[in-house]
């Protein structure tokens, strides 16, 4: 008999040891994964007591109850942990402040000095799902790698000032993996110009093989390694995949911690690891390297904002009395500030309220400074809708848009694209207003477009400071109006500037219309073209001198504050960026 139990309670020992390194439960209060495996190993043992020991006559009847006795035990306590605690610790109706609390201050926020004026060259045209098409493509078209390789799950970041989408190389399967030293590289697609795709196999000169991946096996699983490096105590999510500004590869780990008994999800630091050689760092969420981009986990983001905007009087009102819960709107999206810094962007609306938004948020995906928007408009879904009710005829489907800043008005951008997933169209929609939309095939013919759509519905259209534009007044030399896509555009040269091709549509003058050679006009525009033609920011005929309206003296006024106040804002920032030095000698000269 004890030749039996022996043998069986060492399988039973080596079975638990495999059920631990599989599971890799995190062994923190909080975490139910040691409770689980524990609750696993405690039924093994009844059922082990139960059966296998029955089968030997000879066995001890009391060994038999001590062992049912302790598999009850180590049951019960499991249980316990796994549903009644979480109860008294975690249920909201007990701690709904500390979870409205956990996203910390909210402040609210005026839009236009928190996030950048559009700029055309950084507007992302490529989508994860189209970056993923183009890196497979560029995969496929290299002989050998295709076979022997896949690619990793894609993250967007920013890179210096360029916007790229990266993914690494993964094995395809144990066997690849057995063969292999490491895979060798990685994808980049840029965000902004889907033909710029490349694959990195060198950085300095030196071969790249990716060893620890989530395709690697047994301890170069990427998961497993860091588990068994030190942190089976700590929580780890959000693993991404990013490169540094030397185009060096890293996955980036967040750490977290449970905050309301066993919910609460909060990030607490990052871990860097390099999978060439399995360097692991670990930082402080303050203390991380600057070219991390994401820190802050998506669904952290989203839970917390709900739960700040669910409990906002309490648990009750939140339950019976919802006049005053907010909630995001479905989807998340990454944007970009004027400071290079990246947030988490969602929509939010009234309860019961899902076609209209109350405003919108922003979240520093490192630091997780929240900041909230009133801004009454359409959520993301109608914007698409408006977006594709534009092409209905072509069938082109929107993707999830990105919020801009298109001086000073809230503005979504998403592209359109065919049922092979490839960018077809630009769309522009106003947030304030989804009626408003502007099409192109585009970047510049969008913003053209969208730019006469706001000034058709009477909105101020400040596209720059005065100080950004050129002004100038001559004779025009060539006239011409040109249709795309259902739009007229008026073409015109003027005689001081014969190498320069000036356009607009007549959403900037009526008297554009009825241009001709051999007009006086004044004009400005911003010299941002590298083709040579320019898109006019305002049109004067001063051959043609029309009465003004009460209301286009007002709009005028109107106007000019805009611009006061506006280059008012541009003042303050840069007198913020200066030194303290800069500003003592700015002041000691304006004193003398």
């Amino acid at each position: 008999m004890k030749k039996h139990v022996i043998i069986l309670s060492g399988i039973g020992l080596v079975g638990a040891i495999v059920l631990f390194y599989l599971m890799m439960p995190t062994i923190a209060y909080g975490f139910n994964g040691l409770p689980f495996f524990i609750l696993l190993i405690g039924l093994l043992f009844l059922s082990y007591s139960f059966t296998i020991l029955n089968k030997y006559d000879e066995v001890d009847m009391k060994l038999q109850k001590v062992l049912k006795n302790i598999s009850y035990g180590v049951i019960g306590i499991s249980l316990f942990f796994i549903l009644i605690l979480p109860i008294f610790t975690s249920w909201s109706a007990f701690h709904a402040s500390e979870y409205r609390n956990l996203i910390g201050e909210v402040k609210t926020s005026n839009f236009t000095s928190d996030i950048a004026p559009i700029d055309l060259s950084k507007v992302r045209v490529v989508d994860q799902e189209l970056a993923e098409k183009l890196a497979d493509k560029k995969l496929g078209s290299i002989p050998g790698l295709g076979s022997m390789y896949e690619l990793g799950d894609f993250s967007i970041q920013k890179v210096k000032s360029d916007l790229y989408w990266v993914a690494p190389l993964e094995y395809r399967g144990f066997f690849k993996w057995i063969d292999g030293k490491g895979t060798p590289g990685y994808l980049v697609v840029s965000a902004t110009d889907e033909r710029d795709v490349r694959l990195i196999k060198k950085v300095g000169g030196k071969d790249i093989y990716l060893k620890y991946l989530d395709s690697a096996w047994f301890g170069e699983n990427l998961t497993r390694y860091i588990y068994f490096n030190g942190y089976m105590t700590k929580g780890r999510t959000d693993y991404s995949f990013e490169i540094d500004d030397e185009m060096n590869p890293y996955y980036v780990v967040t750490l977290y911690e449970k905050k309301v008994g066993y919910f609460g999800d909060d990030a607490v630091g990052v871990l860097v690891v390099n999978p060439q050689n399995g360097d692991i760092k670990e930082y402080s969420i303050k203390d991380a390297p600057k070219w991390i981009d994401r820190i802050q986990p998506e669904d952290f983001i989203i839970t917390q904002i709900d739960d700040w905007g669910e409990y906002v009087e309490g648990w009750l009102n939140a339950k019976f009395a919802q006049e005053s819960v907010l909630k995001v709107t479905p989807g998340m999206s990454l944007v970009y500030g004027d400071d290079g810094k990246s947030y988490w962007y969602t929509g939010i609306s009234s309860a019961g309220k899902d076609n209209s938004t109350v405003g919108f948020i922003l979240v520093n995906t490192r630091t997780k400074e929240a900041h909230y928007y009133k801004q009454s408009g359409a959520t993301e879904t109608k914007a698409m809708a408006s977006a594709e009710g534009m092409v209905q005829n072509m069938g082109y489907k929107a993707t999830f848009p990105i919020l801009y800043n298109l001086s000073g008005v809230p503005t979504y951008v998403m592209t359109l694209k065919d049922n092979e997933g490839l960018v077809k169209m630009i769309a522009m929609v106003s947030v304030e207003n989804y009626s408003i939309v502007g099409v192109g095939k585009d970047l510049k013919t969008t913003l053209r477009n969208y730019k006469a759509g706001l000034k058709s519905k009477g909105n101020l259209v400040i596209m720059e400071s005065e100080e950004d534009l050129k002004k100038l007044t001559s004779i025009v030399t060539r006239f011409s109006v040109d249709v795309k896509d259902g739009n007229s555009y008026y073409y015109l040269q003027l005689k001081s500037n014969p190498n320069k091709l000036f356009v607009s549509t007549s959403s900037i003058s009526d008297t554009l219309t009825v241009t001709k050679v051999g007009d006086r006009v004044e004009i400005s525009y911003k010299e941002d073209s590298g083709n040579g033609v320019f898109d006019m920011n305002s049109f004067r005929n001063l051959e043609i001198n029309l009465s003004k309206t009460k209301k286009q003296i007002d709009l005028e006024k109107s106007r000019q504050k805009v611009l006061e106040r506006k280059n008012s804002t541009d003042l303050n920032k840069k007198w913020e960026n200066l030194s303290e030095e800069q500003k003592q000698k700015l002041l000691e000269k304006g004193g003398n």
